[in-house]
């Protein structure tokens, strides 16, 4: 296990941020992913953040039904066996999603968890659905930035006295990557906390769309109809007063006929989402810890039904008590890896060549990190 610091020059005085390295080689039952998740979780210092008997949420992310590319719960139930370790309480714990799919309200959701092999006999520890059964259990927590000065953080979350955020590091179509800053931002907060984030709204290019109907079929809120195009051809149409901008048209649209100005919304979406990285933490600054797990590097989040093919190798697993860094050193070693022809990425892609805009050109995942850290969610450094 090694430790890795960014070569980069904060735009700051800010002293830089340890974060821990374990790769993947493993000739033994010492060095098995087991093995180096305890020793992680030992040399970032998170037992020392885990009161004793505090109720300890640990973040993950289920997948969505047909999805396959979440962390293991096998690998789960070692964080949950070292909190307990620590003296805490531990629950395994998400919120419901915006749109619709397996996981919109808590019912559905518990039950893809347990499908996907998140139950108690699993993981030792409970499953608890942040926001309650229709996401509405959430409180508004201050933070006074840019663009919003509160957010509304899911109960369990604000509740809870200390946290472990588990996440699997990806990409994303509309953030560029998703890390330890969206599974707090997008993971920790009810519906409205999503719409808040996700203000964009999206229109549907005529010429481009076939009129498959998969948009319509994935709206949460019947926003999308088929209207009489030019030459009276049909076209998908979306009531921008109906639209909340979750985006999901945008991911099922296969042809891309589902568009939103990205040079002027993806820069706003992504200081949004940091922000309301910040709100979650609010309170548990020093009781908090995060693991990002470079397995399975898919283009997509871990939200869709399918698992794509991994844009690199996997690389290993990654800890820090800061959010920012980690995502940092994430971004970074995902870019100095090969990338996969075979993927999304079409072509094989050289160290140091940015692997998520080759997929996603419109995105710029490196704002939601440079916000993060203007806002003082931690450092890029």
């Amino acid at each position: 296990m090694t430790q890795t610091r960014s070569d980069r020059i904060p735009p700051n005085d800010q002293e830089p941020a340890q974060v821990f390295f374990a790769d993947l080689r493993a000739r033994g039952p010492k060095e098995n992913k087991l093995a180096k998740i305890a020793a992680l979780f030992r040399k970032a210092g998170f037992e020392t953040r885990i009161p004793k008997d505090a109720l300890t949420a640990v973040k993950v992310h289920v997948g969505e039904r047909g999805n396959d590319t979440f962390i293991s719960p096998v690998l789960v139930r070692k964080v949950v066996d070292l909190v307990k370790s620590a003296g805490g309480r531990p629950f395994i714990t998400d919120s419901n999603t915006l749109y619709k799919g397996s996981r919109h309200n808590a019912v559905d959701h518990m039950e893809t968890a347990i499908e996907h092999g998140f139950g108690y006999a699993t993981v030792g520890a409970p499953f608890i659905v942040a926001d309650g059964l229709r996401s509405s259990s959430y409180e508004e927590v201050a933070i006074r930035k840019k663009h919003f000065a509160s957010v509304k953080i899911a109960s369990a979350i604000v509740a809870a006295q200390s946290m472990i955020v588990l996440s699997h590091f990806k990409g994303h179509e509309v953030a560029g990557f998703g890390g330890a800053i969206k599974n707090l931002a997008m993971g920790c907060t009810p519906s409205q906390g999503k719409c808040d984030q996700h203000a964009s709204r999206f229109m549907v290019q005529e010429e481009t769309c076939i009129a498959c109907g998969a948009c319509i079929a994935s709206c949460p809120e019947s926003a999308i109809s088929f209207v009489a195009g030019t030459g009276e051809r049909k076209v998908a149409s979306i009531d921008k007063g109906r639209c909340i901008g979750c985006g999901e048209c945008l991911t099922v649209c296969k042809p891309k006929a589902v568009w939103i100005d990205w040079e002027t919304e993806a820069g706003p979406f992504n200081e949004r989402m940091a922000e309301y990285a910040l709100g979650a933490v609010v309170g548990k600054e020093k009781t908090t810890g995060f693991v990002n797990f470079l397995l399975n590097v898919t283009p997509d989040c871990d939200c869709v039904p399918w698992s794509d093919a991994p844009l690199v190798p996997d690389i290993g697993i990654l800890a820090s008590v800061d959010p920012v860094a980690l995502d940092s050193a994430c971004f970074d070693l995902v870019n100095q890896a090969a990338g996969h022809s075979h993927s999304l990425l079409g072509r094989e892609y050289a160290p140091g060549e940015d692997k998520f805009t080759g997929v996603w050109k419109h995105t710029c995942g490196e704002v939601q990190l440079n916000h993060a850290e203007a806002i003082g969610l931690g450092t890029r450094r």
